[in-house]
């Protein structure tokens, strides 16, 4: 009777943290280039009741007979689609179209940068490409990207090409942007602020301009939606919370049957 009441607890914890990807998901509904997490779970070791058996003379063979013992959290998966892309007209407002990640970070950190998928930059005082909490935008040539803050205006190419107008009408190149591609997006690890770090089974980055090395193109004055699916969400909240429901009635029903057999005694 107590491997139910155990089966019962494993199911509600695993429900909960289904929950809570869940709610995570709908909370950054509106989170430019998040990508939505999934829950997937696996069965604990069973025991074995009878072991299995081969035919032998007049007899034929049996199956085994086992027992599970509740379940476990399989993985948290990070769900790498494409989401929609919303113009906002503001030159810097850039959305990959395709594979990559733009590659941020600290002056001269360039060496291990942070990746990220949503593509509202800004310009500092400086004249250099940030995102909104300063970070840096890597070029091509393994640095930042400035523009002069003389210029009379910028834009950005598909092919990332970063170019803008000097004060004499002329049109200038200050730099490409460089994308990066993983052979395994998945093993990319969120590190808050809409951005991801690269880790040991992420594999090595694949680093290009835009539209080489099969990676995307930039779409300037575009920015790339949440892939979170309001529909999809509310679904899997409700059958989050049937499961947990009735993995609480397995406790419950489990509880009454154990009374019943305290009560054998008066």
């Amino acid at each position: 009777m107590l491997r139910s009441l155990y089966s019962g607890i494993s199911g509600m914890k695993n429900f909960q943290t289904k929950l809570d990807v869940i709610g995570n998901n709908i909370s950054n509904v509106n989170t430019y280039g998040f990508k939505k997490g999934r829950t997937i779970f696996q069965d604990l070791y069973s025991q074995s009741i009878t072991g299995a058996s081969a035919p032998a003379g007049t007899m034929g063979g049996t199956n085994p007979s086992q027992v599970g013992l509740g379940s476990q959290l399989a993985s948290i998966d990070t769900i790498h689609t494409g989401g929609s892309l919303q113009t906002t007209g503001r030159n810097l407002d850039l959305a990959i179209s395709g594979d990559g990640f733009f590659q941020v970070a600290e002056t001269g950190k360039f060496g291990a940068p942070l990746y990220t998928r949503a593509g509202n930059f800004y310009l500092d005082n400086k004249g250099d490409i940030v995102t909104s909490e300063g970070l840096y935008l890597k070029s091509t040539g393994g640095g930042k990207i400035t523009i002069p803050t003389t210029a009379k205006s910028m834009s950005v190419g598909q092919d990332g090409n970063v170019s803008y107008v000097d004060s004499t009408g002329a049109i200038q190149t200050a730099g490409t942007i460089e994308l990066a591609k993983f052979p395994n997006v998945g093993g990319l690890e969120k590190s808050g602020s809409n951005l991801y770090i690269a880790t040991t089974n992420s594999g090595t980055a694949v680093v290009a301009a835009p539209g080489q090395s099969g990676i995307g193109l930039v779409q300037a004055g575009s920015l790339e939606m949440s892939n979170v699916d309001l529909s999809e969400e509310f679904t899997e909240m409700i059958v989050a919370q049937r499961g947990f429901q009735s993995n609480t009635k397995i406790i419950t029903t489990s509880d009454e049957i154990l009374q019943e057999l305290m009560n054998l005694k008066r």
